[in-house]
């Protein structure tokens, strides 16, 4: 017999990594974005807002850890409402500065500059404020993410990397990146988990500095511009997900280099594509408009012939819209859904159970940052 100490028990071993599964099903999310782009033509955009919480609703829903699938908790209407917030404090801007350069047409080209960095400042603090927003709408194991922090601090480092950046000509990108995502992860917290990022700059310029020595030739030649993108986003991807911790647990990535290749071409190739046929549909309606006006074509569109043009005008906005509804749907499967998929069948979290015992803290997060990018432009998914 053997005698042991109360309390000596052997420490178990610690848990395999757990993969990450997503269970999506791809003609379902199909239809709901071609629903969603169908009632953003009927509304005038305003559904986006419905469609982007339906989307995200759809991915967190389908993606389990551990067999417990993540939720997502915003709502359209606060989308909305942040839109209408921002919206109220941008347009002045814009207002301004239009009065401005009227007054003073002389300096307009001057005048751009400080509206572009005002812009990129309201950018990057909308980038930050977005990210807050979701994180503290999305829940696993019913305790939810959350970030404190502030916009405006991030926003300053961004334009100060942003700087570095452009002196550099890129090559401080890494670092940008490294530095700015550590900021976002150190305020990043799961219950009482704070997050971190390992991930450094280094490493991710030694995966990829022949791709920024190479990209000037890729921009020239354009069917070579596909890959290297793709090949840059698939190596950011695997270094940004290998960087992240939440507490001791950690995220491992194993995916290659040349994953993306494919989904980056089957959109190319849908939009070469529908182009042609936008550009088959476009004549086939002019030669309609010419023989049953009796106008000749080079004449359809002139001054005299205002009235007999306007069909023509009409078939093209509506040739316009289809071919923006089937880019938005094909964009929206491939590079949201499908590009999803990509990743996390090649992620495994490790020390999963030290999440086992999280309490639940953190507020929740307004929709303005949100809105904020929406009416920039720089919203992330």
């Amino acid at each position: 017999m053997q005698w042991a100490p109360t309390g000596s028990e052997p420490i178990p071993p610690p848990l395999p990594p757990m993969r990450v599964d997503f269970t999506g099903n791809r003609p379902e999310f199909r239809k709901l974005v071609t629903r969603g782009a169908m009632l953003e033509l009927v509304t005038f955009g305003f559904y986006r807002f419905w469609l982007v919480t339906d989307i995200r609703r759809h991915l967190w829903t389908n993606t389990a850890i551990d067999g417990d699938a993540a939720e997502y908790t915003g709502r359209g209407k606060e989308l909305l409402v942040g839109f209408l917030f921002a919206l109220a404090i941008l347009v002045p801007i814009y207002l301004a500065y239009f009065l401005v350069g009227i007054e003073f047409e002389r300096w307009q080209g001057f005048a751009s500059a400080p509206l572009f960095i005002a812009f990129y400042a309201f950018g990057q603090f909308a980038i930050f404020r977005a990210r807050r927003y979701r994180l503290t709408r999305t829940a696993w194991r019913g305790v939810r993410f959350w970030m404190d922090g502030s916009g405006w601090a991030y926003s300053f480092r961004a334009m100060l990397w942003g700087l570095l950046v452009f002196l550099t000509l890129g090559l401080a990108l890494p670092w940008r990146e490294a530095a700015l995502e550590r900021y976002k992860m150190q305020h990043t917290h799961y219950g009482d988990l704070t997050g971190d990022f390992e991930g450094d700059g280094w490493t991710f310029f030694k995966r990829g500095w022949w791709l920024w020595l190479l990209s000037p030739i890729a921009l020239m030649i354009f069917p070579l511009a596909p890959f290297f993108y793709a090949e840059f986003k698939a190596r950011e991807w695997r270094w940004w997900l290998d960087g992240i911790r939440i507490g001791s647990v950690s995220l491992s990535s194993r995916l290659p280099h040349d994953a993306f290749y494919g989904l980056y071409w089957k959109v190319i190739g849908w939009w070469l594509l529908l182009s042609m046929a936008f550009a088959a549909y476009l004549g086939g309606a002019t030669m309609l408009v010419v023989t049953l006006s009796g106008v000749p074509v080079e004449e359809v569109f002139g001054p005299d012939n205002a009235a007999k043009s306007i069909p023509m005008l009409v078939m093209m906005v509506i040739g316009y819209f289809a071919l923006a509804l089937a880019v938005n749907i094909i964009m929206r499967v491939y590079l949201q859904r499908d590009l999803w998929a990509k990743v996390l069948e090649n992620v495994e979290v490790h020390d999963i159970a030290a999440a086992a015992d999280v309490r639940g803290s953190g507020e929740l997060a307004g929709a303005l940052g949100e809105g904020f990018a929406d009416g920039l432009d720089v919203a992330g998914f």
